[in-house]
């Protein structure tokens, strides 16, 4: 048996490392936990009678104070606040020309609240080449990559950061310049479950700052793990693509992210018996007319399904990859979509081992006809080290996405459910380990 331990690893890895953070905060709307009725007021509307009730002058200095604590906090404010109390005003037909603008930016003030997004973890990255590469270097990319952030009550997000990745892995992450801002819905009264829903950045806001989260009832306890691919389609047109999972709090269900632009988005659920497991990752284009995309119908194979709809997935496909060796034997995954190269698909993948230890590896899929397995890697390209085994869920490195930069592939990966760091090997390093 092939001693893996004595096996040098492809991956360069690189210094850099992110890690939750509990100062980035976003201003939400605060929906009261639980409402009693009392005389058929709900909780809500007493509160807004007792601001109503205020002086103006007492209104003023309870405004001030608030303003005083949290401006220099979040930009736009003021228009968060106006714009959440006409959500509030609509909901209980307040007659707006009634209310003086400080008590109208009162009330919205006491239906938002500070959420830090990424207080307990950052993790399962996934990248993609940025929309706009005007002015970058020669052999440079610039790139968005998707992380998801987890804060209160375990609630994940998407969050992003923008950068410029070079040659051997010379990288930089763009700064995240003031607060973070939360998209928002197109329109917050149709949020069905069964429709599609349309939610985009806030004005002036950049995508760095920008996190999406959960707007409907099947997405209430996150968006996990959000696979971006940058998608082709047959007449030229391109998009960005990313599956994810939304979870309820008790039932899980495959959604796919659509955008152009990152500016404005599209999150849809995935019909048909296929869209129902974790980890499903779109190939950039269709090949032989279909829709493609890698999955894991039974929680332990390697599975590859076909569509002629992007979002109706009822095949249940065929085994791609099974648990071959022992760092793989318990299950093994996908780790993000198929980058394309001279030599066909390469599929990073992730395995399960002794003690739940989670490694990286790799397979290479014949270009024409993916469903040929041509050569995988016998031994972990990436497993966890002493320096970054601990964390929230110790023993796991984990990624939703690579990125091909020239004869390179970037990798940032998520590290034991807590922060990320970021690795780098060539197409060629790569396909000489496998067998």
């Amino acid at each position: 048996m092939l001693n893996c331990r004595a096996v040098q690893s492809p991956l360069r890895i690189l210094r850099e490392k992110l890690t939750a953070d509990p100062s980035r905060v976003v201003l939400r709307p605060f929906h009261l936990a639980w409402q009693e009725n009392v005389s058929e007021t709900t909780r809500a509307e007493l509160l807004v009678r007792d601001i109503l009730g205020l002086d103006e002058d007492d209104a003023e200095l309870e405004l001030n104070g608030i303003w005083k604590d949290f401006a220099e906090r979040h930009w736009q404010i003021g228009r968060i606040f106006d714009e959440r109390f006409r959500d509030i005003a609509e909901d209980m037909r307040l007659d707006e020309g009634a209310v003086s603008p400080v008590k109208r930016r009162l009330i919205g003030a006491y239906f938002c609240h500070e959420y830090s997004y990424a207080a307990a973890a950052l993790m399962n990255p996934s990248i993609v080449p940025h929309p706009d590469q005007t002015g970058i270097g020669s052999g440079q990319q610039r790139f968005i990559m998707s992380m998801r952030a987890v804060g209160e009550g375990h609630i994940s997000s998407v969050a992003f950061r923008e950068g410029i990745v070079g040659p051997d892995g010379d990288f930089t992450l763009w700064p995240q310049s003031g607060p973070a801002m939360a998209a928002v819905p197109d329109d917050r009264h149709h949020l069905e479950p069964e429709d599609a829903t349309l939610v985009h950045r806030q004005p002036d806001s950049a995508i760095s700052n920008s996190v999406l989260f959960p707007v409907t009832e099947a997405q209430r306890n996150g968006l996990e793990d959000l696979r971006l691919v940058h998608f082709t389609h047959d007449d030229g047109s391109q998009e960005y693509l990313g599956t994810y999972t939304a979870y309820s709090g008790h039932a899980i269900r495959s959604e796919l992210l659509r955008t152009t632009d990152f500016a404005s988005f599209s999150l849809e659920p995935l019909a048909g018996r296929a869209a129902r497991n974790k980890g499903m990752a779109l190939f950039p284009r269709k090949v032989g007319g279909r829709y493609l995309v890698v999955g894991r119908q039974d929680g332990k194979n390697v599975t590859l399904l076909s569509s002629p709809d992007l979002t109706r997935w009822d095949d249940e496909g065929i085994a791609l990859l099974s648990p071959q060796f022992p760092w793989e034997f318990v299950q093994m995954g996908n780790c993000g979509s198929p980058i394309e190269c001279d030599e066909g698909w390469i599929l990073l993948t992730h395995g399960v081992g002794a003690m739940r230890k989670y490694s990286l590896g790799a397979a290479l899929l014949d270009r024409d006809d993916p469903s040929r397995v041509l050569a995988r890697t016998a031994c972990p390209i990436l497993s966890a080290a002493e320096s970054d085994r601990e964390g929230y869920v110790p023993n796991v490195v984990y990624t939703c996405g690579a990125l091909m930069v020239g004869s390179e592939i970037f990798i940032p990966y998520g590290i034991s459910d807590s922060a990320i760091g970021f690795a780098t090997t060539t197409v060629a390093d790569l396909l000489d380990l496998m067998v």
